[in-house]
Protein backbone atom coordinates (compact mmCIF):
# COMPACT_ATOMS: atom_id res chain seq x y z
CA UNK A 1 0.00 0.00 0.00
CA UNK A 2 1.35 3.65 -0.62
CA UNK A 3 1.24 6.30 1.78
CA UNK A 4 -1.70 8.53 1.30
CA UNK A 5 -1.19 10.82 4.77
CA UNK A 6 1.91 12.04 6.41
CA UNK A 7 2.31 14.72 9.13
CA UNK A 8 5.74 15.71 9.87
CA UNK A 9 6.93 17.34 12.75
CA UNK A 10 3.26 19.15 12.94
CA UNK A 11 3.04 22.17 15.71
CA UNK A 12 -0.65 23.24 16.76
CA UNK A 13 -1.26 26.20 19.41
CA UNK A 14 -3.01 29.17 19.92
CA UNK A 15 -3.18 32.38 21.90
CA UNK A 16 -5.89 32.83 24.11
CA UNK A 17 -5.37 36.00 26.17
CA UNK A 18 -2.19 36.62 26.97
CA UNK A 19 -1.76 32.80 26.84
CA UNK A 20 -0.10 30.32 24.48
CA UNK A 21 -1.80 27.25 24.11
CA UNK A 22 -0.01 23.81 22.39
CA UNK A 23 -1.55 21.39 21.18
CA UNK A 24 0.82 19.47 19.01
CA UNK A 25 4.66 20.34 19.44
CA UNK A 26 5.83 17.93 17.31
CA UNK A 27 3.34 15.64 15.72
CA UNK A 28 4.35 12.86 13.32
CA UNK A 29 2.21 10.35 11.60
CA UNK A 30 1.82 8.02 8.51
CA UNK A 31 -1.63 6.83 6.81
CA UNK A 32 -1.70 4.32 3.97
CA UNK A 33 -3.98 4.42 1.56
CA UNK A 34 -7.17 1.95 2.46
CA UNK A 35 -6.26 1.67 6.19
CA UNK A 36 -9.00 2.46 8.82
CA UNK A 37 -7.79 4.20 11.88
CA UNK A 38 -9.75 4.94 15.22
CA UNK A 39 -8.30 7.40 17.04
CA UNK A 40 -9.08 7.20 20.74
CA UNK A 41 -8.13 9.97 23.78
CA UNK A 42 -9.88 11.96 26.92
CA UNK A 43 -11.40 15.15 26.29
CA UNK A 44 -8.79 17.85 25.37
CA UNK A 45 -6.54 15.67 23.65
CA UNK A 46 -6.81 17.07 20.35
CA UNK A 47 -8.75 14.40 18.55
CA UNK A 48 -11.04 17.05 16.23
CA UNK A 49 -7.79 19.18 15.92
CA UNK A 50 -6.33 16.51 14.32
CA UNK A 51 -9.38 15.63 12.16
CA UNK A 52 -9.95 19.25 10.92
CA UNK A 53 -5.59 19.47 10.10
CA UNK A 54 -6.52 15.77 7.68
CA UNK A 55 -9.41 17.42 6.32
CA UNK A 56 -7.88 20.90 5.87
CA UNK A 57 -10.28 22.69 7.57
CA UNK A 58 -7.68 23.62 10.33
CA UNK A 59 -3.80 24.38 9.77
CA UNK A 60 -0.81 23.60 11.33
CA UNK A 61 1.46 26.58 13.22
CA UNK A 62 4.38 24.56 12.26
CA UNK A 63 5.44 21.18 10.42
CA UNK A 64 4.04 19.91 7.20
CA UNK A 65 1.03 17.98 6.37
CA UNK A 66 1.10 15.54 3.04
CA UNK A 67 -2.03 14.28 1.01
CA UNK A 68 -1.25 11.60 -1.65
CA UNK A 69 2.23 13.46 -2.41
CA UNK A 70 1.17 17.08 -2.27
CA UNK A 71 1.44 19.39 0.77
CA UNK A 72 -1.64 20.66 1.56
CA UNK A 73 -1.11 23.17 4.58
CA UNK A 74 0.24 25.52 2.19
CA UNK A 75 -2.10 25.38 -0.71
CA UNK A 76 -4.51 28.81 -0.50
CA UNK A 77 -8.11 28.78 0.69
CA UNK A 78 -9.53 28.57 -2.78
CA UNK A 79 -7.24 25.56 -4.20
CA UNK A 80 -7.74 23.97 -0.23
CA UNK A 81 -11.38 24.18 -1.12
CA UNK A 82 -11.12 22.35 -4.56
CA UNK A 83 -8.88 19.93 -2.77
CA UNK A 84 -11.48 18.88 0.10
CA UNK A 85 -14.12 18.76 -2.21
CA UNK A 86 -12.39 16.46 -4.48
CA UNK A 87 -10.73 14.17 -1.77
CA UNK A 88 -12.75 13.89 1.52
CA UNK A 89 -15.96 13.30 2.73
CA UNK A 90 -16.67 14.28 6.41
CA UNK A 91 -19.54 12.48 8.47
CA UNK A 92 -20.40 14.00 12.21
CA UNK A 93 -22.14 12.81 15.18
CA UNK A 94 -25.03 15.16 15.25
CA UNK A 95 -25.17 13.97 11.05
CA UNK A 96 -25.53 17.98 9.81
CA UNK A 97 -28.16 17.70 7.49
CA UNK A 98 -29.41 20.79 6.05
CA UNK A 99 -33.46 19.72 7.83
CA UNK A 100 -35.25 21.78 4.99
CA UNK A 101 -33.87 19.30 1.96
CA UNK A 102 -35.25 15.44 1.76
CA UNK A 103 -32.32 13.30 1.29
CA UNK A 104 -31.42 12.99 -2.29
CA UNK A 105 -30.70 16.55 -1.81
CA UNK A 106 -28.86 16.43 1.30
CA UNK A 107 -26.99 14.02 -0.49
CA UNK A 108 -26.76 16.05 -3.62
CA UNK A 109 -25.00 19.18 -2.08
CA UNK A 110 -21.17 18.64 -2.21
CA UNK A 111 -21.65 17.74 -6.06
CA UNK A 112 -22.68 21.26 -5.73
CA UNK A 113 -19.60 22.33 -5.87
CA UNK A 114 -18.17 20.27 -9.22
CA UNK A 115 -18.99 21.00 -12.77
CA UNK A 116 -21.17 17.65 -12.96
CA UNK A 117 -24.49 18.05 -14.83
CA UNK A 118 -27.88 17.46 -13.18
CA UNK A 119 -27.80 14.35 -14.29
CA UNK A 120 -24.97 12.81 -13.44
CA UNK A 121 -25.39 14.79 -9.98
CA UNK A 122 -28.59 12.37 -9.99
CA UNK A 123 -27.07 9.41 -10.83
CA UNK A 124 -24.29 9.66 -8.22
CA UNK A 125 -27.08 10.45 -5.22
CA UNK A 126 -28.60 7.49 -6.59
CA UNK A 127 -25.84 5.19 -6.31
CA UNK A 128 -24.94 6.90 -3.20
CA UNK A 129 -28.14 6.20 -1.81
CA UNK A 130 -28.26 2.69 -2.70
CA UNK A 131 -25.22 1.85 -1.14
CA UNK A 132 -26.33 2.69 2.49
CA UNK A 133 -29.52 0.99 1.30
CA UNK A 134 -31.67 4.15 1.60
CA UNK A 135 -32.80 4.49 -2.28
CA UNK A 136 -36.81 3.94 -0.97
CA UNK A 137 -35.64 7.34 1.00
CA UNK A 138 -34.47 9.63 -1.11
CA UNK A 139 -37.53 11.79 -0.83
CA UNK A 140 -37.93 11.78 2.74
CA UNK A 141 -36.95 14.59 4.97
CA UNK A 142 -34.28 14.42 8.10
CA UNK A 143 -37.47 14.85 10.50
CA UNK A 144 -38.96 11.88 8.76
CA UNK A 145 -35.95 9.12 9.19
CA UNK A 146 -34.58 8.02 12.08
CA UNK A 147 -30.71 8.62 13.98
CA UNK A 148 -29.51 5.57 12.36
CA UNK A 149 -31.74 6.59 8.99
CA UNK A 150 -30.13 9.99 9.04
CA UNK A 151 -26.64 9.01 9.77
CA UNK A 152 -26.92 6.79 6.55
CA UNK A 153 -27.66 9.75 4.69
CA UNK A 154 -24.45 11.94 5.72
CA UNK A 155 -22.66 8.89 4.84
CA UNK A 156 -23.70 9.33 1.41
CA UNK A 157 -23.42 12.78 1.17
CA UNK A 158 -19.56 12.04 2.26
CA UNK A 159 -19.12 9.61 -0.82
CA UNK A 160 -21.17 10.58 -3.61
CA UNK A 161 -18.24 12.74 -4.90
CA UNK A 162 -16.06 9.19 -4.43
CA UNK A 163 -13.51 11.03 -2.44
CA UNK A 164 -10.30 9.15 -1.11
CA UNK A 165 -10.45 9.71 2.32
CA UNK A 166 -13.41 9.65 4.60
CA UNK A 167 -13.08 11.68 7.64
CA UNK A 168 -15.31 10.41 11.01
CA UNK A 169 -15.89 12.42 14.18
CA UNK A 170 -17.72 10.54 16.87
CA UNK A 171 -20.20 9.28 14.24
CA UNK A 172 -21.85 6.97 16.56
CA UNK A 173 -21.77 8.65 19.78
CA UNK A 174 -25.85 9.78 18.95
CA UNK A 175 -26.95 6.45 18.33
CA UNK A 176 -27.98 2.84 20.70
CA UNK A 177 -25.43 0.10 20.19
CA UNK A 178 -27.55 -1.84 17.72
CA UNK A 179 -28.26 1.12 15.36
CA UNK A 180 -23.99 2.11 15.84
CA UNK A 181 -22.85 -1.35 14.66
CA UNK A 182 -24.98 -0.84 11.47
CA UNK A 183 -23.39 2.47 10.70
CA UNK A 184 -19.99 0.70 12.11
CA UNK A 185 -20.49 -1.83 9.69
CA UNK A 186 -21.30 0.05 6.83
CA UNK A 187 -17.88 2.38 7.09
CA UNK A 188 -16.08 -1.27 7.41
CA UNK A 189 -17.56 -2.30 3.94
CA UNK A 190 -16.45 0.64 2.72
CA UNK A 191 -12.85 0.31 3.57
CA UNK A 192 -12.98 -3.46 2.86
CA UNK A 193 -14.73 -3.83 -0.60
CA UNK A 194 -14.02 0.26 -1.71
CA UNK A 195 -10.96 0.75 -0.36
CA UNK A 196 -11.95 3.94 1.17
CA UNK A 197 -9.30 5.26 3.78
CA UNK A 198 -10.95 6.32 6.60
CA UNK A 199 -9.68 8.10 10.30
CA UNK A 200 -12.34 7.99 12.71
CA UNK A 201 -12.33 9.65 16.13
CA UNK A 202 -14.24 8.07 18.81
CA UNK A 203 -14.51 7.63 22.84
CA UNK A 204 -16.18 4.20 22.12
CA UNK A 205 -13.76 1.20 22.37
CA UNK A 206 -16.67 -1.17 20.71
CA UNK A 207 -16.19 1.40 17.91
CA UNK A 208 -12.57 1.23 17.75
CA UNK A 209 -12.75 -2.56 16.95
CA UNK A 210 -14.51 -2.17 13.36
CA UNK A 211 -10.98 -0.07 12.51
CA UNK A 212 -7.50 -1.82 11.36
CA UNK A 213 -5.91 -0.37 14.01
CA UNK A 214 -6.53 2.07 17.16
CA UNK A 215 -3.85 5.34 17.72
CA UNK A 216 -4.03 6.62 21.71
CA UNK A 217 -3.58 10.12 21.65
CA UNK A 218 -3.11 11.74 24.80
CA UNK A 219 -2.17 15.79 25.85
CA UNK A 220 -1.26 15.94 21.78
CA UNK A 221 0.77 13.12 21.68
CA UNK A 222 0.44 9.29 20.52
CA UNK A 223 1.40 7.25 23.57
CA UNK A 224 -0.12 3.76 22.04
CA UNK A 225 -0.97 1.92 18.61
CA UNK A 226 -2.63 -1.22 18.62
CA UNK A 227 -3.63 -3.72 15.78
CA UNK A 228 -7.09 -4.81 15.17
CA UNK A 229 -7.76 -8.64 15.19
Amino acid sequence: MSVLFELKNVVKGFVKGKEKISIFEDLNMTIEEGDFVAIMGPSGSGKTTLLNMLGGVDQPTGGEVWFDGERIDSLSEGNLAKWRANNVGFIFQFYNLMPMLNAARNVELPLLLTKLSGKQRKKNVETALTLVELADRAKHMPSEMSGGQQQRVAIARAIVSDPKLLLCDEPTGDLDRATADEILRMLQLLNQKFNKTIVMVTHDPAAAKYAKRTIHLDKGEFVEEELVA
